[in-house]
């Protein structure tokens, strides 16, 4: 009969499957084990800067006045507002 070991799909029929099966595994745990990574990360970044962003009110504020975003008159009563006078 033509090919090699029984049926003619190396052993027992089973090689090629037995493989795949393997890979697949391997593929699946690789998922988990980057998965885990990614949540450990997000989770630690997260938990760093308190859920808050790294930047102050006047920060943002400036900013806004450098793009033109707002008028002097507006920039003067955010600022007073901010600094709490």
């Amino acid at each position: 009969m033509g090919g090699w070991g029984y049926g003619g799909y190396g052993s027992g029929g089973y090689g090629m499957m037995g493989m795949a099966g393997f890979g697949m595994q391997l593929i699946f745990w690789i998922g988990i084990i980057l998965l885990g990574i990614y949540i450990f990360r997000h989770t630690v970044s997260h938990n760093h800067t308190g859920g808050q962003s790294k930047y102050s009110g006047m920060d943002i504020l400036r900013e806004r006045y450098a793009r033109g975003e707002i008028d002097s008159t507006e920039y003067q009563s955010r600022k007073k507002d901010l600094e709490g006078k």
